[in-house]
Formats: C-alpha cells, structure tokens, sequence
C-alpha cells in the first residue's frame, strides 16, 4: 500500500499513534537503573539473603574493599546481599537479551503477516506482563519478576519496530518519523523514572499499582492497531516506474480517483516482482532518498553500496558482516553491563554510595534525555561523514566511556553518563545506517536482525561479568572494565581498519570503471 491511498489526516493520526505507543512501550527496560531502587525497597528478592552471617550486604562489601562507609542501605536502595543483587540485574540481562533476540523475528514477522499483527502481538505481551507482575505476590510456579520483566522486553520491540514503515506514509519526511519514533523509544527508559518519583512520594505506589496502571498502554496500542492502524506496510513506489509514467505521481492533495487507485495497483503488482519483500529495508530506502545515495557514491572512502544485490547467504559470509557482529556484541555488552551496574560500579569507585545514588539519579534522567537531544546530531553527523569516520567516532567515543569508567571522580563520572547517554542511540543508528549503506535495503531486515540476535545471544555473557565482579573482584568495576576497553580497542581497530581499506579498493574501482572508455 501507497501513502497517496490514506488521506493525510489518517497519516498524521497514524504516526502519532505510534509516536505515543513507542514513548510508552518501546524500551522501557532501559530505565532498569531508575526501577532497581525501588525493587530493592520493596524487598523483592529480599528473601533468598541468608540469615547466617556467612553473606555480607554489598555495603560490607564495598567497605572492606574500598574503605570504611557508613550509610543507610534501605535509603540508597542498594541491595541487602549479593544473591539479591545478582538476581535483581538478571531481570535486565534476560530483559535486553530477548529484547535483541527477538529482531529477526519481528522482520519475519512484519513482512509475512504485517504491522498490524505485530503492534497486536506487542500488546499481547505488555498485557502478559502487566497481568504477571500485577499478580506476583501470589504466583509461585516461576519467578514473577523475570518473567514480567521478560515479556515486557518482548512487547516493546513489536510495537516499536513495526512502526519504522510508517517512514513511508511521509515519503519527503520519511527521516524526521524515523528519527522521531527512534527519539520516543529513547525516551522511553524514563518510564521508570517517573516511577521512582512516584513512588519516593508514595511508598503505597507498589510496583503492583504502577503495573496497573500501565494497562493503559497495552490498551491503547490495541485500539490504535484495529481502529486507526493500516493492516499493511506503506510501500516507497518503484523509482523506475514512477519517473517512467507520462503523467505525474499523484500528490497528497489529489483525491482518490478511480485511476489513481489503478495506478497504485500497477505499482504494487511490478513491485511485488522486481522487489524483495523487506518492510525494514523499504521503511529505510526512503529515508536515503536518491539524492542522498548519489551524494553518498560521491564521498572519498564511501563504503556505500558495496554488498547491494547480493543475497544475505554471501552476505552473512563477509567481513563486513562478522566484524560489524563482534563489535556490536562487545558494544552491547558493556552498554548493558553499564546500565545494570552503574549504581555498584560508582559506589566502589567513590567509595561512598551517597554519591554514586547521585550520579544514579543523573544517570536516571540524563538516559532518556541524552537519546532524545542527540539524535538530530547523530542523524547530520551520519550524513556528511563518510563510514570510516563514523566508525572511528563510534570507536573512539568508545574507548572515552571505558577510560573514564576507570576513575573515581565525581566529576568526571557525571561527564561519563553525559556522554553514554549520548553514545547510546549514536551506537545503535550507526549500526543500522552501516547495515543499509553496506548491505543495501532489500536484506536491511534479515542482516540487521542478524546481527541485533547474535548480539543479544552474547550479552548472557552480562551474568558472568556480574558474578565475577561480585566474588572475584569484591565488587572492584576496573579489571573487568579494563579487559572489556582492550577488548573494543582490538575489535573495533581491525574493524576500521578493513573498512578503510575495502572502501578505498571499493572506490578505486569505480574510479576505473568512470575514466574507462566505452
């Protein structure tokens, strides 16, 4: 289906549909840091702390590693014992693991059944785990807690990335709706944000209440599916057939004439033939609108079309692609790790959990906001500078974050969160811009998703750094931050590397076949 088939009304009603269902629903699960607090002063898993003084609290802890601290626990929010802590950050671990995992699957899923089954699905499991955690007090045939937070994961992605076609219902604004729907799932982690607040004013607001509330959510997802939602994805028209017609491609003003509707049939009927079905890659194709992929091909060291056509057997088989899967799984694991710990690292670090509970809350705000002010600049940085630069920055960044992750400053940990807070949404919009600039849009969904699942199979590694941090290193961030900084400098170094000097073989040859005579 074309935009030129909806009226323009319905358009807008659609994309701020799902403008407020990805703000609401898209990554909530990222706010971990904000909602970890608060389960640790409601005492979930409290429980499973022994009684014996055989296991020290993480107070005890830190102090005898880092030196002697006297605060109060319960106001900090920190765990009473280290089985409580573990368990509480493999909530986040299984909750951004089937968050990845689930990628290729929602690619699968929107091209063979559309994103009306999708946000429906989506809102099936948010509605799952509102019921779950509404109910937890009483559920003792599996752990509550992480199964709700589980299938919360899975009911964002649904609902979030169904909406990237929705680039299409605007084909000459198709960039401002992906950059706005990626800005609302960014903002989306300071749901529980908000609920800390909440609940710091309310002790009665249980994690029960809030859940009860966000049945709202679900709710409203499902409405908007049925009633205001397309049942299929708005197509970008085949270039080619568009320019070849003698008359002029309808406008949004124009009704819907008998014609027109021919015209869109037409288009639909050679497209589903000389086209591939990708909705991710299609909703992506128009944002590099035409003028865009020339001024691409144009760029010194543009890595810009040199996998396109080929089919995502081979492609799975390249360098490209294995290079760009090992650094997004060391990225993602630290970018996880970080999330979960930040709160323990610091307190070790400052040697005073009073300032590391500031940082936290710095940190609880500046995520989502980070994501949200950072993308009109990622999205400019992404189209003047060629792939090799963007690597670079994304490298470099990087390697800032770990360093600085290594000192235990107040200062410098606030300029730390400032710039992960930044470096978030510039790592996951560089990978998808890498994905469809190397490997073209007609297997943007398949490679894409590829690499997001591999990813996510790898960040079950979080669970071991976990333990090792917590037994090994008494709670001590710097050996584990070290090796995972050394890790990214070998990775992504050889990653930049290739991609500087395949992309000036690349261009080299297209040289050649310019100045070659016919």
């Amino acid at each position: 289906m074309f935009y030129f088939q909806v009226p323009r009304n319905k358009r807008l009603a659609q994309v701020s549909c799902a403008i407020l269902w990805c703000l609401f629903s898209g990554g909530p699960i990222f706010g971990f840091a904000a909602l970890k607090p608060v389960l640790v002063q409601q005492h979930i898993y409290e429980d499973i702390c022994p009684l014996t003084n055989s296991t020290t609290s993480l107070i005890d802890t830190i102090a005898q590693s880092s030196g002697s601290i006297s605060v109060q626990q319960g106001k900090l929010g920190l765990a009473k014992c280290t089985e409580q802590d573990l368990k509480l950050n493999m909530m986040f671990t299984v909750g951004a693991v089937l968050t990845n995992l689930t990628a290729l699957i929602i690619g699968r899923t929107l091209d063979s059944y559309g994103p009306r089954v999708c946000g429906l699905l989506g809102a099936c499991f948010l509605f799952i785990s509102c019921s779950i955690f509404i109910y937890s007090d009483s559920i003792t045939l599996f752990d509550p807690y992480l199964f709700g937070y589980g299938f919360m994961a899975l009911g964002g992605p649904f609902a979030y990335i169904s909406s990237f076609q929705l680039s299409n219902a605007f084909p000459k604004k198709s960039g401002s709706v992906l950059a706005l729907l990626t800005g609302a799932f960014d903002a989306s982690s300071a749901v529980f944000l908000f609920y800390q607040l909440s609940f710091l004013k309310d002790p009665a607001f249980t994690i029960q209440n809030f859940f009860k509330l966000y049945l709202v959510v679900p709710t409203f997802i499902t409405l908007a599916q049925i009633f205001v939602m397309e049942g299929d994805s708005y197509l970008t028209p085949p270039a080619a057939i568009m320019s070849g017609r003698s008359a002029p491609p309808p406008t949004e003003t124009t009704t819907l004439l008998p014609v027109r509707q021919s015209v869109a049939n037409e288009l639909e009927a050679v497209g589903s033939k000389f086209q591939r079905k990708d909705s991710l890659g299609d909703a992506m194709k128009t944002a590099y609108a035409e003028e865009a992929e020339e001024e691409a091909r144009k760029q010194t060291n543009s890595v810009f079309g040199i996998l396109h056509g080929f089919p995502s057997q081979y492609q799975f088989r390249t360098y490209w692609f294995l290079l760009m899967c090992l650094f997004s799984t060391i990225q993602m694991l630290r970018l996880n790790y970080f999330v979960a710990t930040v709160h323990s690292q610091y307190a070790y670090l400052f040697n005073s959990p009073e300032l590391a509970e500031k940082l936290n809350s710095i940190f609880d705000i500046a995520l989502p906001l980070g994501g949200v002010l950072s993308i009109p600049f990622v999205g400019l940085f992404l189209d003047h500078c060629p792939t090799i630069v963007v690597l670079t920055a994304l490298l470099v960044v990087s390697l800032i974050i770990g360093v600085l992750g290594l000192v235990g400053s107040f200062p410098l940990g606030v300029l730390n969160v400032l710039i992960f807070a930044a470096y978030r949404p510039f790592f996951y919009t560089t990978i998808s811009d890498y994905c469809a600039k190397v490997f073209g849009f007609e297997t943007f969904g398949t490679v894409y998703g590829a690499i997001m699942t591999i990813s996510g199979m790898f960040n079950f590694g979080q669970k071991f750094l976990d333990q090792a941090t917590h037994t090994t290193f008494k709670m001590n961030p710097v050996p584990l931050n070290i090796i995972l900084v050394l890790v990214t400098l070998v990775i992504g170094g050889i990653t930049c590397l290739y991609v500087q000097v395949q992309g000036r073989i690349y261009n080299q040859k297209n040289i050649n076949i310019k100045i070659t005579p016919p």
